[in-house]
């Protein structure tokens, strides 16, 4: 069998969660949005990367759209009584064009009290529902597709809502390895497999000890015992206990990715998100040297990387 950390029938690839299901669709808001903006009185935010709020600042049953400037590559949002509605205006400190730009936004573990569209020129696209049943989830789209409008929705007892989610910004070929929106989980090519061994924050050898399964997050846990390592941050992969020149970690991948136990060496590539290392290209070892000695001989290898 080509791959065995992939379902049977599948061969090892890129790992990517699938686009944010539109759900049902937002109330009749598209007027009331389009008459929110061009007349809101908002209060403005001048935080470079994080925000933290409260509803209890505005009047009962204002209709006042907050306005929140956010200009950093990562941080949260974190909205307390939540009432009326937020737009977050999410831009890198650096210059870049919304076209290369990916967001990705992941609920924090109790946040309820208002949903989350997308909004581009009054129209409105549901990302996440009050509530929703899979809040560790993560969530992306290109900046290009709009921005970020939160609604408090209605409450008897706003006391104990707490509307709050990390972002994170990515640009260039850092979008693509976890969050294409497009792209369910599908193999690698060639060329995506020699792109991310030089833009990933790890690039490891080894092999897989063992998956656990996380269905209430959506989520599979890889947990990997490596044998070199070309690259890592956060020092995700630590050095064995019984001291044999091994290094022990984890990484995670959708659910849906099917990847399971098997023999054999990979080539373990990914990004760190949130926090957590997220899983992207996995060629077997064999193959992968394949590929690269084709790539040398070609003169395409995008950069260098020990094989033997």
């Amino acid at each position: 069998m080509r791959n065995v950390a992939r379902a049977p029938g599948r061969s090892t690839g890129l790992l990517l969660p699938r686009s944010p299901g539109s759900g049902p669709g937002p109330p009749p808001l598209l007027l009331v949005l389009v008459v929110l903006l061009g007349g809101a009185g908002a209060q403005y935010s001048s935080d470079l990367c994080s925000w933290k709020g409260s509803g209890l600042t505005r009047e009962a049953h204002s209709k006042e759209v907050e306005q929140v400037y956010l200009r950093c590559s990562a941080g949260s949002v974190e909205w307390l009584y939540p009432a009326g509605a937020l737009i977050v205006n999410l831009r890198p400190n650096t210059f870049s064009p919304a076209r290369h730009l990916t967001v990705c936004i992941k609920l924090f573990r109790d946040s309820s009290g208002a949903n989350i569209y997308l909004e581009k020129t009054g129209e409105l696209t549901l990302l996440v529902q009050d509530q929703s049943s899979e809040p560790s989830q993560v969530q992306c789209f290109s900046l290009e597709q709009g921005g970020l409008f939160v609604e408090a929705t209605p409450q008897q007892d706003i006391s104990r809502r707490t509307t709050g989610f990390q972002y994170e910004l990515m640009s260039g070929h850092r979008g693509l390895d976890l969050h294409v929106l497009s792209a369910p989980c599908r193999p690698c090519s060639d060329t995506e497999v020699l792109l991310a061994i030089c833009t990933s924050d790890f690039v490891v050898r080894g092999s897989i000890q063992d998956v656990m399964h996380a269905p209430e997050r959506q989520e599979s846990v890889i947990h990997l015992r490596v044998n070199r390592i070309h690259r890592q941050k956060s020092r995700v992969f630590q050095p064995a206990p019984d001291g044999d020149g091994h290094w022990l970690g984890h990484v995670t991948t959708l659910l849906e990715c099917g990847v399971r136990p098997g023999r054999g060496d990979f080539l373990f590539t990914g990004h760190m998100h949130f926090g957590e290392a997220r899983l992207g290209c996995a060629p077997r070892f064999s193959d992968f040297q394949r590929m690269y000695r084709d790539a040398v001989e070609r003169g395409l290898n995008p950069c260098e990387i020990n094989i033997e």
